[in-house]
C-alpha cells in the first residue's frame, strides 16, 4: 500500500470519526457515517472537477494550487508527462526539420508518395529534374510521370531501378529508384545520369563500330582459309596444322564479333521489337536438336523435360539466343557421356527454363561475377572450349528485357544449374 493511499484512508477515517462520534450520542451512528462518507465523496468530486477544468487548459499551464491529495499527485504526474511529451515533440520536429533541410540540399530528386499513390512532399531538386510544381501536391504520381515503363516500375519496383530520358530537359537521362515503406507508402529517388549515359553510349558505339569493321576482314580471311582447306592436296603437309589452327582462330574471332554486335544491340534503346507469343514446345525441340549436333563425339545424353504447356511473350530470336547459350555452355563443360537436362516448368508465380549439367561445377566465389563481360573462371579452360566470355552477359541482358532473372546453383564436382525465372505477372 502506497503512502498516498494510506493518507487517503486516514483522511476518510478522520471524517467518519468526526461525524460518527456526535451521531453516536444522538443514537444516529449510521447517519453520521453516511454524512462523513458523503463529505469525503464531495471533496473528491471537487478535486476531480478542478482536475478536469485544468486538463482542458493549454498544455503549458501548471496544475491548480487548490488540488490536494491524490488529485494533486495525478495532476503533477500528468503535467510532467506533458512536459516530457512537449520536449520529445520539439526534438522530433527539430530532427524532421534538419532532415528536410538536408534533403532539400541534395542534387537528387526525393519524392514522398502516400499509400494512395499521390504526391505528398518533394525537395527542390524534384522541381528541377521532374518539373513538379506546388499545384501538383496531392496528385497521382502516375498522372505526372506517364511513361509505361515508369508505371510498371512503380507497381513492381526492381532493385536495378529504371533509366528514362528526361521530359523536362532534352538530351538528358534520369535514373529512378523506388522503395516501399510504412503502409505501402513509397520513396522515389531520381538522379541525373546523363554523363554516365554518354560514356556508356561512347563505349557501346566504339564496340559496335570496331566489331563492324572487324567483320569484313574476318569474312575475307575466313573465305580464303576455307578455299585453301578445300584444296589441301595442293598445300605442303607441314602447313596443314597451321591452316587448321588459323581456321579455328578465325572462327573464334567471328563468334566474338557476332557476340559483341548482339550485346551492343541488346544494350541499345532502339532494338526493342514488338513482343510476340513464343511457342515453347518447338523451341525446346530445336534446342534439343542443336545440342545433339553441337559436339556428337562426346556422346552427351540430352534430356528435355517439358512439364507445362505455357508459352512466353517476348522476342523469340533473343530468347532462343539466351537459351542456346546456356545449353552450349552446359555441353562445353560436361565431360564425355555426361547428362544435360533442359527443363521447362512452372509454379504459382513463375515460369522456369533451366539447364542442368553433370559437369565440373563452379566455386561459389565466382558465381556473382559470371554474367560480367569476358569474366573467366579459368582462362585456360575457357580458351580450350573456344568460348567468347560474352554468353552469360547476353543471357543476362535478354532476361532483363523480359523482366526475368538468372539463378545459378553450382558446386565443384557436382555440376551446375542455370535457371531463367520469368514472373507470370511480368512484361514477358
Amino acid at each position: 500500500m502506497t503512502l498516498l493511499l494510506r493518507r487517503q484512508l486516514f483522511r476518510l477515517l478522520q471524517l467518519l470519526t468526526v461525524f460518527a462520534v456526535p451521531a453516536y450520542f444522538m443514537h444516529q451512528t449510521g447517519v453520521g457515517l453516511f454524512i462523513g462518507l458523503l463529505v469525503f465523496v464531495v471533496i473528491h468530486l471537487q478535486g476531480l472537477h478542478h482536475l478536469h477544468v485544468w486538463l482542458k487548459q493549454p498544455p503549458g499551464e501548471p496544475p491548480p494550487e487548490d488540488l490536494t491529495g491524490i488529485w494533486e499527485d495525478i495532476a503533477d504526474t500528468v503535467y510532467r508527462l506533458r512536459r516530457n511529451e512537449d520536449t520529445a515533440r520539439a526534438n522530433l520536429l527539430g530532427i524532421i526539420a534538419r532532415a528536410r533541410t538536408s534533403i532539400s540540399a541534395l542534387d537528387e530528386a526525393v519524392v514522398m508518395i502516400d499509400s494512395q499513390g499521390n504526391l505528398e512532399w518533394w525537395n527542390p531538386a524534384a522541381e528541377r529534374l521532374l518539373g513538379f510544381k506546388d499545384i501538383d501536391a496531392g496528385k497521382p504520381v502516375v498522372n505526372l510521370i506517364r511513361d509505361p515503363a515508369f508505371i510498371r516500375q512503380y507497381q513492381n519496383p526492381t532493385p536495378d531501378g529504371l533509366k528514362l530520358p528526361s521530359w523536362v530537359h532534352a538530351n538528358r537521362f534520369l535514373q529512378f529508384e523506388l522503395t516501399r515503406f510504412g503502409h505501402n507508402d513509397r520513396l522515389l529517388i531520381a538522379y541525373d545520369i546523363t554523363r554516365l549515359q554518354q560514356l556508356e553510349q561512347i563505349r557501346t558505339d566504339f564496340v559496335a563500330n570496331v566489331s563492324h569493321e572487324l567483320r569484313t576482314p574476318l569474312t575475307v580471311l575466313s573465305g580464303y582459309l576455307e578455299t585453301l582447306s578445300d584444296h589441301q592436296e595442293d598445300i605442303p603437309p607441314r602447313w596443314g596444322r597451321a591452316l587448321k589452327q588459323m581456321q579455328q582462330q578465325a572462327t573464334r574471332m567471328t563468334n566474338l564479333v557476332n557476340d559483341l554486335l548482339l550485346l551492343s544491340r541488346l544494350e541499345g534503346d532502339s532494338h526493342k521489337a514488338e513482343p510476340k507469343t513464343v511457342a515453347m514446345p518447338p523451341l525446346l525441340e530445336q534446342l534439343r536438336t542443336e545440342a545433339q549436333a553441337y559436339d556428337p563425339d562426346k556422346e552427351h545424353r540430352i534430356v528435355v523435360q517439358a512439364e507445362t504447356e505455357a508459352n512466353l511473350v517476348g522476342t523469340e530470336a533473343d530468347l532462343r539466343s539466351a537459351f542456346s547459350n546456356l545449353v552450349t555452355n552446359a555441353i562445353k563443360y560436361t565431360p564425355p557421356r555426361g547428362e544435360v537436362v533442359i527443363r521447362w516448368y512452372e509454379d504459382e508465380r513463375n515460369l522456369y527454363f533451366s539447364v542442368k549439367d553433370s559437369g565440373i561445377g563452379i566455386e561459389a566465389r565466382h558465381i556473382p561475377r559470371l554474367t560480367e563481360r569476358f569474366y573467366r573462371v579459368d582462362a585456360a579452360r575457357s580458351s580450350a572450349t573456344g568460348g567468347t566470355g560474352l554468353g552469360l552477359a547476353i543471357v543476362k541482358h535478354v532476361l532483363l528485357q523480359h523482366g526475368a532473372t538468372l539463378n545459378i546453383d553450382s558446386a565443384p564436382g557436382k555440376g551446375s544449374t542455370f535457371s531463367c525465372v520469368f514472373p507470370k505477372a511480368g512484361p514477358h
